[in-house]
């Protein structure tokens, strides 16, 4: 009797398209990470103690652990400012780049080169520039001007603390200093949501023009097709990108514990310790984004299900 031949569904062969892109990375995973990997956490419970002839382990358990949350300052100083960064850069990082992207969306003459001007940052910091923020060559620069030109001592040469001018301004009113900390943080907001901006606009594009079109027929205002349309189909990619903003920020170039890991590792030269806030580091951004997720998640709407 001939076999009947089995058809894939959609979801099937989704499915299988998602692991072919997937298993490249697991392939470079295993190859070039996995080693490393395992290394890092041997040493983030030893003392490592390197010499001429290499380098010599002793097992200290949690001391490491118990060191980073007990006895450190700095680790516990950096962690708390980066995740009170995080508190508040998230929403407007979110919020920034879903405004930016509804209005990128729209119909209107040199969107392209708008869109292109959004998200000209990611690409300048993925090359020279993020070298020059790395090093701090604009400050070695600055400084070097200043021992040599009288003209370095101008406000614009030494930059001007904004926060500051606003608080002088509106005379330090409790009630304002949220508002003047957001402002404070536009050139960040800005830098940080290029790729934002491009799946939200991903995202807009993706639902159909149907659901807008009956919403007209019905007499729906833009507030409420935005509110019952718009907001609702995006809700997955407001996860996605809440998701890369947290670990975009919590690995970013300038973040504090990032920058005391490598001290502590390549100035102090203490690797097992380095490796232990480095895992503690890991665990509580984990653990951040499993409780996001957790929290979002309830509200996602998939239209599918």
């Amino acid at each position: 009797m001939k076999k009947q031949k089995r058809f894939k569904t959609l979801a099937q062969r989704q499915a299988r398209i998602g692991r072919l892109f997937v298993y490249p990375w697991l392939v470079g995973f295993v190859i070039f990470f996995a080693w490393p990997f395992i290394q890092s956490i041997i040493f983030a419970f030893s003392q490592l103690d390197v010499s001429p002839e290499g380098y010599k382990l002793t097992f200290v358990g949690l001391s490491n652990f118990i060191k980073a949350l007990r006895e450190d300052p700095n680790f516990i100083r950096y962690l708390t400012t980066e995740i009170g960064n995080i508190v508040v850069n998230i929403p407007l990082i979110i919020m920034f780049s879903l405004f930016i992207a509804i209005l990128l969306n729209q119909r209107f003459k040199g969107r392209t080169i708008v869109r292109a001007i959004f998200f000209l940052p990611v690409v300048v910091m993925s090359g020279a520039l993020l070298y020059v923020f790395e090093s701090n060559s604009l400050e070695q620069f600055n400084i070097g001007a200043q021992a040599g030109m009288a003209m370095s001592n101008s406000p614009f040469l030494r930059g001007i603390d904004f926060r500051m001018f606003l608080v002088r301004i509106t005379g330090n009113i409790p009630f304002l200093m949220p508002v003047i900390n957001a402002i404070d943080r536009i050139y960040e907001i800005i830098w940080k949501s290029g790729v934002q901006i491009l799946i939200f606009l991903a995202g807009l594009q993706s639902i159909p023009s149907s659901l807008y079109e009956v919403a007209q027929v019905e007499g729906a205002t833009s507030w409420e097709v935005f509110w019952k349309i718009t907001l609702p189909m995006i809700s997955p990619i407001i996860l996605v990108n809440v998701i890369y903003t947290v670990i975009d920020s919590f690995t970013d170039y300038s973040n504090d514990v990032l920058r005391y890991i490598l001290e502590v590792a390549f100035r102090q030269l203490n690797h097992g310790y380095s490796a232990a806030i480095a895992w503690l580091y890991f665990l509580i951004v984990g653990a951040i984004l499993l409780i996001l997720i957790w929290i979002i998640s309830k509200r996602v709407f998939y239209m599918n299900e």
